[in-house]
């Protein structure tokens, strides 16, 4: 049975402009893998509430999980718990449970709750919360989409909170081998190989670093023995 799929949402102008760098899809792809949960997609869309209206619409009806990060922040800027809404044609408004979880933790660090901070607490109708260690304001999840914020850190937290409740497959496993030849070399035996095993995924990654140049081989599947196989077979045929 092939394993269920998903896509990423990153939301926010300061990826676009090149003001932050994102680091979320680099982490959560990595966490997927080892749950069994394809990422076959991920797309960045701005602060503008009909892309990401748009784009949660198209994503959530082509794959079994959506994952968003970002803006689900305390300021004017942070849309996505209303665009979320939006898509799903639901009413938001502050929850309890959730202005609870905000209450306790401000009350503990001694903060005042107020209108922005308030604002963490809006949940759409219907959704589920995902817990936050780091600075409880929680995400949520709404049907098949998962919605978390952008800091990194806080991101992390939430996909730990978050993974335990989904259901997976096989975990996708991998076999790097470094080749020091270049891609044309490589590319029509490589070819052969992936051709034999076709269960398995083969990519090819070059580099050049000190004067050397070639590739890294990287094979993925759920079969240990399949990759250990393969990756046997592509050893031996570059004599490494």
């Amino acid at each position: 049975m092939p394993n269920p799929t998903a896509a990423m949402l990153v939301i926010g102008d300061e990826i676009l402009s090149g003001c932050t760098r994102d680091a979320n899809m680099h982490h959560l792809a990595g966490k997927l893998a080892e749950v069994g949960i394809d990422l076959r997609e991920a797309r960045i869309v701005s602060d503008a509430p009909e892309a990401i209206v748009a784009a949660v619409n198209a994503l959530r009806a082509s794959y079994d999980n959506v994952f968003t990060s970002g803006g689900i922040g305390p300021t004017h800027d942070d849309l996505t718990a209303d665009c979320i809404a939006e898509a799903f044609g639901v009413a938001i408004g502050v929850r309890e449970d959730a202005r609870a979880i905000l209450q306790a933790h401000y009350d503990t660090t001694g903060r005042q709750m107020n209108e922005a901070r308030l604002r963490m607490a809006r949940i759409p109708d219907g959704a589920t919360l995902i817990d936050n260690p780091v600075s409880a304001a929680p995400g949520f999840t709404l049907e098949n989409v998962h919605v978390m914020a952008g800091v990194p850190a806080i991101f992390e937290a939430m996909v730990e909170s978050l993974l335990p409740t989904l259901i997976g497959g096989a975990p996708v496993l991998s076999r790097t081998l470094r080749i020091e030849r270049g891609e044309g070399v490589i590319a029509a035996p490589l070819r052969a190989l992936a051709e034999t095993y076709p269960d398995l995924g083969f990519g090819s990654y070059p580099f050049q670093q000190d004067g050397v140049h070639g590739a890294n081989i990287v094979i993925r599947g759920s079969d240990p023995a399949r990759l250990d196989a393969a990756a046997g077979r592509l050893a031996d045929l570059f004599d490494l």
